[in-house]
């Protein structure tokens, strides 16, 4: 029984894991949105907001 328990878990752990596609779509939007508008150069803070939203969620960014 104990063996099942661990199967469980192990099974849940990958669906707990999100794609960097879908991690931080507030920031991500606003990100794109502003490089398109005004071109990356002036977007560093919200590219900077978005880098750490992805850190925060476990990305290697």
């Amino acid at each position: 029984m104990g063996s099942n328990v661990t199967k469980v878990e192990a099974n849940q752990e990958p669906e707990k894991k999100l794609k960097p596609c879908c991690a931080c779509p507030e920031t991500r939007k606003a990100r794109d949105t502003c490089i398109v508008e005004n071109g990356e150069e002036n977007c560093r803070d919200l590219i900077e907001a978005h880098k750490t939203c992805m850190r925060d969620m476990g990305f290697n960014i």
